[in-house]
């Protein structure tokens, strides 16, 4: 369970408890974790920057275990049945915006592990409508970090309206990104892919995975770009992609946050570079329940399978130290003890 904490200056945010195990309601399923995947928005909420209603809380949103019990009116899920639990938890489901089958935009949206208990816990509820099939061409390891790195990755990518061989842009390298890459390099074999990240590992990742090329968020790079996608929690480098975009361009903001403290450097920005000639800016605002099913299914048929390293759940506090720290070379991955998961 977390509580408001500084990673920077507490190495231990995350506090082990016992809690009761949690019944499913009406149209509830209840879920036998096996493994929860590591994101940063997780630093988001223990940090302060997008917390939770009520402390303490369980987080965690990219939940991959096993249907044990059902509420009453359950019926989707078989008990036994292998199942994720993603970003979006709930949503009304009579706003224009559900009626749309875009509950991402739902003001009634609740978010696993930040406005109910989420995934690391050894046991979690979720509506059934918000629990998804996982193929058997993924194990559970593997399925964990599509939940939200791989779905809203796959989102932003849509976003960009992006055509085969048209240049794309990536700031920022992590579990999000390096999904985006793999899947262009699928979809998209003409299109060349150019990575920004401050890490001299991350650059060097980027291009193992078939990038074209990779510097630093300040360089410019060898060619200007249809779109580009920014996963950076800052604001400088939304300024330095306007930069590099071709008339026409999109740059696409997959990010739940902006740091405040970085905002001086929207003083820098200058029109005729910056947005002159139709450039376009888009925000990524969650994903929708046909974002995760439709994703799930292609990451299945290509395969597309994330890097990712394990940890025991009893590590919790670490792998997050680490993402704080910027030590990420795809995803991190929590195992629950006893789930025979060791991939």
């Amino acid at each position: 369970m977390t509580r408001v904490t500084n990673l920077a200056t507490d190495a231990q945010p995350l506090e082990c408890v016992d809690l009761p195990v949690p019944e499913p309601s009406t149209g509830e399923i209840r879920i036998r974790v096996s493994v929860c995947a590591v994101c940063h928005t997780e630093l988001d909420e223990i940090e302060g920057r997008s917390p939770p209603p009520c402390y303490p809380m369980v987080p965690g949103h990219q939940v991959v275990g096993v249907v044990d019990e059902r509420g009453k009116g359950a019926k989707r899920h078989r008990i036994g049945a292998r199942v994720g639990v993603a970003w979006i938890y709930a949503a009304c489901g009579r706003c224009e915006w559900c009626r749309r089958g875009e509950e991402n935009l739902c003001a009634d949206f609740l978010a696993t592990g930040r406005d109910v208990n989420g995934g690391y816990a050894e046991y979690m509820v979720v509506p059934e409508r918000y629990a998804y099939p996982i193929p058997a061409a993924l194990s559970d390891a593997q399925a964990a970090p599509l939940l939200c790195a791989g779905a809203i990755g796959y989102r932003s990518l849509r976003l960009t309206g992006l055509a085969n061989g048209q240049a794309l842009g990536l700031t920022g390298f992590g579990a999000s990104a390096h999904l985006v890459l793999k899947m262009v390099r699928h979809h998209y074999p003409d299109t060349p892919v150019l990575v920004f990240a401050r890490s001299e590992r991350e650059r060097q990742f980027a291009l193992e995975l078939g990038a074209s090329w990779a510097g630093d968020t300040t360089q410019r790079p060898p060619q200007r770009l249809q779109a580009i996608i920014d996963t950076t929690p800052v604001w400088k480098p939304v300024v330095e992609a306007l930069a590099d975009l071709l008339p026409g361009g999109r740059l696409v903001i997959n990010a739940i946050r902006k740091e405040a403290a970085d905002q001086d450097c929207l003083l820098e920005l200058d029109y005729p570079r910056h947005l002159w000639m139709e450039k376009e800016i888009k925000s990524v605002a969650n994903v929708t329940r046909s974002d995760i099913t439709d994703f799930l299914r292609l990451a299945a048929r290509i395969p597309l399978l994330p890097e990712h390293q394990i940890y025991p759940f009893a590590d919790a506090n670490l792998a997050l130290a680490e993402l704080k720290r910027g030590d990420v070379r795809g995803a991190k991955v929590l195992v629950m003890k006893g789930s025979g998961v060791a991939d």
